[in-house]
């Protein structure tokens, strides 16, 4: 009998225990262990000119809202805006560059994460100053990292029409800047685009939608490694 009497004055104990917890308590016990926090969303800006615009794509076929796509699909929480403007040089993109930091909070964003720089392609067809071009994205580099922006440097080739020793100086551009920034390069944003058939519009430079495809799947190990270099 006593032994039964222990018994229940300790399952009382037990039960007024239990109705004195506060409710989250009770709560956690019943749920087990804490569920992981969510990924935080991430937002890449496209920075460039009408090959990230998507000239004459309709919506959803251009370059940001592909790469979106695919980076989603692989389970990134990601959002990638577009800030192509068809047309712009270096000086256009510099020029622009605060106004496009500036907006990006209005747009439920508080900075880029990582910047996607393709520039450049518009000065080397107007045969513009390699020197001037180097500068200008060097300036918006600098500018982006001064953000707290992580930047991969999308590179562009000179047309063999504008001679070799122009061809030499443009094309150094890209890997220049990357080795004296300390930023990641991928080398040709139109690799394996680029004089392919079917790939690009008739104008023979900027992307067909899959052409795009063919740009946002050879880029995305570069872009997949910059997310994970994120704090």
């Amino acid at each position: 009998m006593a032994m039964i009497r222990r018994y229940g004055i300790g399952r009382r104990l037990y039960q007024l225990a239990a109705a004195m917890m506060l409710p989250a308590e009770v709560a956690a016990l019943a749920a087990g262990p804490a569920a992981a926090a969510p990924a935080p969303t991430r937002t890449i800006l496209a920075f460039g000119d009408s090959l990230t615009a998507g000239y004459q794509l309709r919506p959803g076929e251009g370059f940001a809202p592909q790469l979106e796509a695919a980076l989603k699909a692989r389970g990134r929480n990601v959002r990638v805006v577009d800030a192509g403007v068809s047309g712009d040089t270096t000086a256009q993109g510099r020029a622009r560059l605060n106004w496009v930091l500036a907006g990006l909070p209005a747009k439920g964003a508080t900075k880029a994460d990582l910047v996607i720089l393709e520039l450049g392609a518009n000065d080397m067809l107007r045969g513009q100053s390699p020197a001037t071009a180097r500068a200008n994205l060097d300036a918006m580099i600098t500018a982006f990292q001064g953000k707290g922006a992580r930047v991969l440097l999308a590179g562009m080739r000179a047309a063999p029409n504008l001679g070799a020793g122009y061809a030499r100086d443009f094309d150094a551009i890209y890997p220049g800047l990357a080795r004296s920034r300390k930023v990641a390069l991928y080398p040709f944003f139109m690799d394996g685009v680029a004089a392919v058939p079917g790939l690009q519009l008739a104008d023979g430079l900027h992307p067909t939608p899959k052409g795009v495809q063919v740009i946002v799947r050879r880029i995305l190990p570069s872009v997949l490694r910059e997310l994970d270099a994120l704090k």
